[in-house]
C-alpha cells in the first residue's frame, strides 16, 4: 500500500515563529536549568514551563497545576510534568490525587504521536499518546507555549506532521496508520482525503458498518432480532470520533489503526496465533484428505499454561461477595418512607437495591430519587410541585428549536446536523422493543424530542451517537416526556463526559481499568501488555453505553438501578468489567488471544453474560481492593455525581470551564 508522505515541521507556520524564540528562550534560561538539583548531573533541562495544567474534571477549583520539562540526557529526550504541592484549593484532590497524574521522565522513544489542540475559546492543551496505547490527560499551556514546545522537541527527536492531520505530530515514525484507517473505514473525505482506493471497499463488512460501537453481531438471546434493513450512513457533519464508535465493534485488524491516532492505540502489525498455524503446515505435497484433517485441528485453539489467579478469584466472591435477594417491592418500599413521603435512610435505601433491584412497577418512582429527579427528603407533595414545575421548564426549552422557522434552519447549520443525526439514529434504537416498534411510533418520537431538546439544554455537548440508547431504557421506564428529559440530564452529568470531543472521559476511565486490573490480576495485566491490549479497547463498549449491548433488557435495566446506588463505590461498573474478564481469563491467555481475537471474542459475549455472579463477584473485588482500589481511580473519573447529594436543583457554586 502506498504510504503517504509526511511533512516535516518545518513547513509549520507555528515552527518557524517559535524556533528563534525557543532557542532564545532556552538560551536564557540555560544556566539557571543546568543547576536544577533534582535532576541527574549530565542531564540538561531544554525545556521548561510553569502553569501547565491538568483538568481531571470539568470544575475549575480541582485543576492541577504543575511544571513541565523537557530534559536531555546524553542522546536520549525525556518529558517530566510534576504537579505543584499544597497549592489546590480543592481539598478533595490530595497529594495522592496529584501523584496519579505525575509524569517522571517518559523517554521519547516510548511516546507515539502528540496531538495539538487549539480551540476557538480556552487554552491551547496537547495530547501526548505512548506507544502502548495509552494517552496521558490532556495537558493545558494557560501561559502559553506549546510552539516553544513542540519546536524544542524538533531540535532533539526526529518528529513529523501527519499529512492528514495538520495538530498530529508522529515520534519517530514514518508510517501514519491515520489516513490509511480512515480511508478503509470510509469516513468522511475532508478527514480521510487523498486515498481514492481501498483493499477493504466492496467487502460485506462495508454493509455492516452501520454503528459500530453501539451494535452487536446479535441482540440478548431473549429479545427478539430487528431485522429491519438498515442503510450504511456517511454524514460528514459527524464528529470524526462518533464515526470510529459506529464502527469500532465490528473493526477487527485496522481498528487498532484507526485507534493510533483518535483514540490513542498503537499500531501492531502481524497476524494472530491461529493465523500464523495456518501458513506454516499447508503445502503441495499434502494430501487432500490430511490437508482437511489438519484444517479441523487448526480450528481448535491450542492452549498454553496459564498463570493462576493471585486472588484465587473462584473463593474470593463465596467470601466477599454476598448473595443477591429478591427485588425491592412495594410493601417493602413503602417502609423506607415517612407519612410525608421522605426517604428516611438513603443509604440503607441505595444499600437494598444494590442487592436486588427493583421491581418493575416501582421502577418510576424509585428511578427518580436515583437519578437525582427527586430530593429523597422531598414530601409527596414536593415531588407533585417538582414535576409540575419542571415540565413547564422543558416545554419551554423544546420551544427554542420548535420555533426555528425552515428559513432560519438553513442559516442554522449546527441544528441540521444535529437533528439529521438524531433523525437518523432514533429510528434504529431498540425498535424490536414493542414500545418503541412500528412505524409511526410516537415514542420514537418522543425519543427524538427529548434528543433535540437536550441539544438545546446542553448546547456545548450537544447530541453524541450512543445516548438514544442511554435515554431508550429511561423513558421506556418513565414513559412521560419531561420527566424522562430531566432524568436522561442526570445521567448525564455523570455520564456526559464519555461523550467529550477529545474522548478525556473515556481514557480516564480506561486508565482506570488498567491500574485496577494491575493491581487484581497482575499476570492478566502483564498478558495485556505482552499482548499490546493494554489500552483495553476491547471494553470500550461497556463503559460507553453501560452494558447495555451485553444484556438483555430487563436484566439491562437491572444493572443500571444497580450502579446508580453507587453502592460500595460509584465506580462499580470498572469492577463489573474486571468480574467479566476474569471469569474468561484462563480462555484469553490459554489460547494466546491477540487484540484482534480479543475484540471479537468480547463482542461475542453479549447476551452469555450471568448478570447476578458478576454483581457478586464484582462486590468481592471492589472489597478485596479496598483503598488501594480507590486510590488508582484518579478523580472525577466518570461517574461521578454533579454534588453531594445528587440533586439536579441546586446551583454549583464551581466555575465551570
Amino acid at each position: 500500500m502506498h504510504e503517504p508522505d509526511i511533512h516535516d515541521l518545518s513547513d509549520d507556520a507555528d515552527y518557524a515563529a517559535a524556533s528563534k524564540q525557543g532557542s532564545s528562550s532556552m538560551s536564557r534560561t540555560d544556566s539557571s536549568k543546568r543547576s536544577s538539583s533534582s535532576d541527574p548531573e549530565d542531564a540538561e533541562i531544554v525545556y521548561l514551563k510553569d502553569n501547565v495544567t491538568i483538568h481531571p474534571t470539568q470544575y475549575a477549583t480541582e485543576r492541577i497545576s504543575g511544571r513541565l520539562k523537557l530534559i536531555k540526557q546524553g542522546s536520549s529526550l525525556f518529558m517530566t510534568w510534576i504537579p505543584y504541592k499544597g497549592q489546590s484549593s480543592n481539598a478533595r484532590l490530595s497529594e495522592r490525587d496529584k501523584n496519579l497524574y505525575t509524569i517522571r521522565a517518559i523517554p521519547f522513544s516510548d511516546i507515539q504521536s502528540i496531538r495539538r489542540h487549539t480551540p476557538t475559546i480556552g487554552w491551547q492543551y496537547v495530547i501526548v499518546v505512548l506507544s502502548s496505547g495509552l494517552a496521558y490527560p490532556p495537558l493545558y499551556f494557560y501561559s502559553g507555549g506549546v510552539r516553544e514546545f513542540l519546536a524544542t522537541i524538533k531540535q532533539h527527536v526526529l518528529i513529523a506532521r501527519s499529512s492528514e492531520d495538520a495538530n498530529v505530530f508522529l515520534v519517530n515514525n514514518f508510517q501514519d496508520p491515520l489516513q490509511r484507517t480512515l480511508s478503509s473505514l470510509e469516513l468522511p473525505r475532508s478527514l480521510a482525503k487523498g486515498s481514492p482506493s481501498s483493499s477493504f471497499k466492496g467487502t460485506p463488512s462495508d454493509e455492516r458498518l452501520d454503528k459500530g460501537t453501539l451494535e452487536d453481531n446479535q441482540l440478548s438471546n431473549n429479545i427478539q432480532q430487528n431485522n429491519r434493513q438498515r442503510q450504511k450512513n456517511h454524514d460528514p457533519a459527524r464528529d470524526i470520533s462518533i464515526q470510529v464508535l459506529e464502527k469500532f465493534s465490528l473493526v477487527t485488524r485496522f481498528a487498532r489503526e484507526t485507534t493510533s491516532q483518535l483514540f490513542r492505540e498503537s499500531l501492531v502489525d502481524g497476524h494472530g496465533p491461529a493465523e500464523k498455524r495456518r501458513n506454516n503446515w499447508a503445502s503441495k505435497d499434502h494430501q487432500r484428505q490430511e490437508i482437511a484433517s489438519n484444517d479441523v485441528d487448526d480450528d481448535v485453539p491450542k492452549r498454553v499454561p496459564v498463570a493462576s489467579d493471585p486472588l484465587e478469584f473462584e473463593k474470593l466472591s463465596l467470601v466477599w461477595g454476598q448473595p443477591r435477594q429478591h427485588p425491592l417491592g412495594l410493601e417493602e418500599w413503602s417502609t423506607f418512607l415517612d407519612s410525608e413521603g421522605r426517604v428516611g435512610d438513603p443509604n440503607a435505601l441505595k444499600k437494598r437495591i444494590f442487592y436486588g433491584g427493583v421491581e418493575h412497577n416501582l421502577r418510576k418512582e424509585v428511578w427518580g430519587f436515583l437519578l437525582g429527579y427527586y430530593s429523597y427528603d422531598s414530601t409527596y407533595a414536593e415531588r407533585q410541585y417538582v414535576v409540575s414545575v419542571k415540565k413547564s421548564e422543558y416545554e419551554t426549552i423544546k420551544n427554542q428549536w420548535q420555533s426555528i422557522s425552515p428559513e432560519q434552519a438553513k442559516r442554522f447549520t449546527k441544528f441540521r446536523e444535529r437533528r439529521g443525526l438524531i433523525e437518523k439514529d432514533v429510528v434504529r434504537t431498540d425498535r424490536s422493543l414493542s414500545f418503541y416498534d412500528g412505524d409511526d411510533n410516537p415514542n420514537v418520537r418522543l425519543m427524538h424530542d427529548i434528543l433535540l431538546t437536550y441539544s438545546f439544554y446542553n448546547f456545548d455537548l450537544g447530541y453524541c451517537q450512543g445516548m438514544s440508547d442511554l435515554l431508550s431504557p429511561i423513558l421506556f421506564i418513565m414513559k412521560d416526556e419531561s420527566e424522562a428529559f430531566w432524568c436522561f440530564v442526570s445521567l448525564l452529568e455523570r455520564l456526559g463526559p464519555n461523550f467529550n470531543r477529545d474522548q478525556n472521559g473515556m481514557h480516564s476511565q480506561l486508565f482506570a481499568l488498567s491500574k485496577l486490573v494491575e493491581l487484581l490480576d497482575a499476570p492478566l495485566h502483564n498478558y495485556f501488555k505482552q499482548n499490546d491490549c493494554l489500552n483495553y479497547f476491547f471494553c470500550f463498549r461497556w463503559i460507553l453505553i453501560q452494558f447495555k449491548r451485553e444484556f438483555e433488557y430487563e436484566k439491562t435495566l437491572r444493572l443500571w438501578e444497580v450502579l446508580w446506588t453507587h453502592y460500595p463505590t460509584e465506580h462499580l461498573h470498572l469492577y463489573v468489567c474486571i468480574a467479566i474478564l476474569k471469569r474468561h481469563r484462563v480462555k484469553i491467555m490459554g489460547e494466546q488471544m491477540d487484540f484482534d481475537t480479543l475484540l471479537k471474542f468480547i463482542n461475542e459475549l453479549s447476551g452469555q453474560i450471568d448478570l447476578d455472579p458478576v454483581l457478586r463477584d464484582a462486590e468481592a473485588l471492589c472489597v478485596c481492593a479496598g483503598e488501594n482500589g480507590a486510590a488508582s481511580i484518579p478523580p472525577g473519573t466518570p461517574p461521578s455525581l454533579p454534588l453531594q447529594d445528587g440533586s439536579i436543583y441546586q446551583q454549583q457554586d464551581d466555575e465551570v470551564l
